[in-house]
């Protein structure tokens, strides 16, 4: 029976492939745990994946839509962003509420940590519950065109249902605070 605390890989080789400041793409030779001999890549990413849902005290919620390079589709998703290195992760969430949506929260909770495709990546999210909220004005990045919709947080969760939004962070995230307060722990 394997260990679950040991690993199975072993490294025999590694190549950096590729790197820019916020991604690093590395290759390995590995003996796999079945103790065949072949390669494995790791997207090492060097910021934290940061994700909020705001939610008023009507159980309204933010939504953030915009068009994703990466899978050429347009996406509906909860607030979200990187956390540099320089920032605390809730301080990143501050900001990263503040730049999409122009609001603030003096209420905030971890409502969830998740490893996004851990496959082929490192990366590492956190998402927060904002609460207790203001409206300010909006700080969008240059790289951002967003529309931002607020929205009963039902329609969000019958957003995951359908298909709507599939954004792994935000549909973890709205899955799991449906089920909080479902349950009235929150």
């Amino acid at each position: 029976m394997p260990n679950e605390e040991q690993n199975p890989w072993q490294i025999t080789a590694q190549r950096d492939i590729y790197d820019n400041p916020w991604i690093q793409l590395t290759e390995y030779d590995v003996i796999n745990p079945g103790g065949g001999k072949g390669i494995y890549g790791k997207v090492s990413f060097k910021n934290t994946a940061i994700g909020v849902i705001p939610l008023d005290e009507d159980n309204n919620t933010w939504i953030v839509g915009q068009y994703r390079f990466p899978t050429d589709t347009y996406s509906w998703e909860i607030p979200e962003g990187g956390g540099a290195k320089h920032e605390t992760l809730l301080e990143a969430a501050h900001r990263e509420l503040l730049e999409e949506t122009g609001l603030k929260a003096l209420r905030w909770d971890k409502l969830l940590e998740m490893h996004l495709s851990n496959s082929v990546t490192d990366e590492a999210a956190i998402v927060y519950l904002a609460r207790d909220l203001s409206q300010h004005e909006a700080q969008p990045e240059e790289t951002e065109s967003l529309v931002v919709r607020k929205v009963a947080f039902e329609k969000a969760f019958d957003m995951v249902m359908r298909g709507e939004i599939k954004d792994a962070m935000s549909v973890a995230a709205v899955l799991k605070l449906h089920y909080l307060l479902e349950q009235k722990l929150i």
